[in-house]
């Protein structure tokens, strides 16, 4: 794998933690607008531009562009982002409660994303893609780095175990409880040089970056005809952080009705099909462990996966939906069922009995898909289902921004 120091734009300490956001792609328009509220340097006058503009403007509009680009180069005229003075790397590090994670910032090859060195786990829609691809393109930046894990390399772990022990860059605790901490490297050719003993990194979020960021340079080498490959767009900005430290959360689902089944019947199917243990804890305990919420109640359902099965088809998911959402609940395609709900598990089991208990049908707590069944997947050349995985803590944006 290639990683590469980088020039690239930062905060002035004294506004990242106003200029530092949540990524674009977990807030809707309404919410980046009530986040951005008096904070005029935040990046989110960058990724969601249609917040500066009409509420009914078309967010993927020429004019949400231009006032993208019209706002980031008044960050840089203005002093709030400004140039590092040579090639950098950093180590980012995120801590959420007793949980914490560690990732070197470097800029990675889009050949390697081409080649699947960096492997990919999920499908990009296209809407989300061409929007990305064109504001990358528009700005001749990468505002928001793309999430990367790898197998855990001691030689890393070495240089950034001993790399925290100095002061930090930045250090700060946002208004969601997640404290964040930059170090800066300068250089950083040691770093370059044991990075280059691993062989594979896995898209752990932000597939639709990456494959915006490998689109743009495509472009770009149709329009240069003196094309090296050495050029900056064909790098773009990554956040590496070795599996061991990383934190899955489930994707839990909800139903909205039982089908036209009534609670006694459907209770009587599953039993048949999965076993029920009545009051069962929330949140199931092992793989092949489900947990359902139904009438005020918690069951526990046995899910084990066929170990002949591909990666996919083994996940606890899967076997929930090809099991028993789909053929009792009718739940044929959850990719564009409007009857099933999907909740990130940073809200835990209590939003499941909140929902439920007012809306009605039946939810589902699972087990947190594993780093290695994710890496498994990726190997497989497969994709995960729908809504599988949550990462948490999420990567800010604008504490280091890549341009060309």
């Amino acid at each position: 794998m290639r990683i590469r120091a980088f020039q690239g734009l930062v905060p002035q300490p004294a506004h990242v933690a106003e200029v530092a956001c949540v990524p674009y792609d977990v807030v809707n328009a309404a919410e980046a607008t009530v986040l951005a509220a008096g904070k005029p340097r935040s990046l989110l006058h960058v990724d969601r531009a249609e917040i500066d503009l009409p509420p009914k403007t078309d967010p993927y509009g020429d004019v949400v562009y231009a006032k993208a680009r019209e706002n980031f180069l008044a960050l840089q005229r203005d002093g709030v982002l400004v140039r590092e003075s040579g090639p950098c790397l950093y180590v980012y590090q995120q801590q959420m409660g007793s949980h914490r994670q560690r990732g070197l910032v470097a800029v990675c090859h889009v050949e390697d994303y081409d080649a699947e060195l960096i492997k990919k786990h999920e499908k990009t829609r296209k809407d989300k893609e061409d929007d990305r691809t064109r504001l990358i393109d528009t700005l001749g930046a990468n505002t928001g780095p793309v999430f990367l894990t790898y197998r855990d390399e001691t030689a890393v772990t070495a240089l950034v175990d001993a790399k925290v022990k100095e002061a930090p860059l930045h250090d700060f605790t946002a208004p969601d409880g997640i404290r964040h901490t930059v170090w800066r490297i300068a250089g950083g050719a040691d770093w370059v040089r044991a990075f280059g003993r691993v062989p594979l990194t896995y898209i752990a979020d932000g597939h639709h970056r990456a494959a915006s960021a490998a689109r743009v340079a495509r472009l770009r080498r149709e329009k240069n005809p003196q094309h090296t490959g050495a050029e900056d767009y064909n790098w773009f900005l990554c956040v590496l952080f070795p599996a061991s430290e990383l934190k899955i959360l489930p994707y839990n689902r909800i139903v909205l009705d039982l089908n036209g089944r009534a609670p006694a019947t459907f209770l009587a199917e599953v039993k048949a099909k999965f076993g029920l243990e009545e009051n069962a804890p929330p949140a199931p305990t092992a793989i092949g462990q489900v947990s359902m919420y139904l009438g005020g109640k918690w069951y526990g359902l046995r899910c084990p996966a066929d170990p002949k099965a591909d990666p996919v088809a083994r996940l606890d998911v899967s076997v929930l939906q090809d099991k028993l959402l789909a053929p009792l609940l009718g739940i044929d395609d959850p990719r564009t069922s409007k009857r099933v709900d999907f909740v990130g598990g940073i809200r835990g089991p209590g939003e499941l009995v909140k929902r439920v208990d007012a809306e009605g049908g039946v939810a589902f707590s699972l087990f947190p898909v594993t780093i290695a069944q994710l890496m498994d997947i990726a190997d497989a050349g497969q994709i995960m289902p729908p809504k599988s995985t949550w990462f948490e803590p999420k990567l800010r944006s604008g504490f280091f921004i890549h341009t060309f």
